[in-house]
């Protein structure tokens, strides 16, 4: 099969104002169109959606946003999700995305935003842990809910407001190496085409 240059799609999941996440995002989109990739950085701020309720649902139309991060996703080989961790667990602000966006029936619906691209899962975090706890309930709602493929590598960034130089880049060569290995990860992913 024939290589191709993956299209991958990368946002944090927080909006907060000197996000460790979104230096994270941003260092990682940077190393992906460094090794070849076409990368998309994408800002969940662009895609107010209302909380989750069945009532607007069932009005018959879902929210313009949902639709537009429904072809995003759908439109991406790999996506890099870079999110902080909330008591121990997804952020609320992707976890409603998520659902808007599993909601999506046109265009291929939940199995063309989630189940063809490959995801790979960061997190950065003040606490020693590097938001790992919140990374392992992200993997169980891509993979268990939405039946999304995921790198089975997982980047935790500890210490986060201790972890980036001044030029964005990641200070811990160990931690430095292992986002190296997980942005590998995706491109070979994504570099042989779409699956059907």
């Amino acid at each position: 099969m024939p290589t191709t240059v993956p299209k991958l799609l990368v946002f944090s999941a927080s909006l907060r104002d000197g996000s460790y996440n979104q230096q994270l995002a941003a260092l990682a989109a940077r190393r992906l169109q460094a090794m070849g990739a076409m990368v998309t950085e994408l800002n969940l701020a662009d895609y107010p959606l209302p909380l989750y309720n069945g009532n607007l649902e069932a009005g018959g139309v879902l929210p313009a946003e949902a639709l537009a991060l429904h072809a995003q996703l759908r439109q991406h080989d790999g996506v890099l999700i870079a999110s902080p961790e909330y008591n121990a667990s997804v952020p609320p602000l992707l976890v409603n995305a998520l659902d808007w966006v599993s909601r999506v029936g046109s265009d291929g619906g939940m199995a063309a935003a989630f189940g063809r691209p490959v995801f790979a899962l960061a997190a950065a975090s003040p606490g020693g842990f590097g938001g790992y706890r919140g990374l392992v309930a992200l993997r169980q709602l891509l993979e268990l809910g939405l039946f999304a493929r995921v790198l089975p590598g997982m980047v935790s960034v500890p210490v986060a407001h201790e972890a980036f130089d001044q030029a964005g880049e990641l200070v811990n060569s160990k931690t430095s190496e292992l986002l190296r290995q997980v942005l590998a990860g995706l491109i070979a992913a994504t570099s042989q085409g779409r699956p059907a």
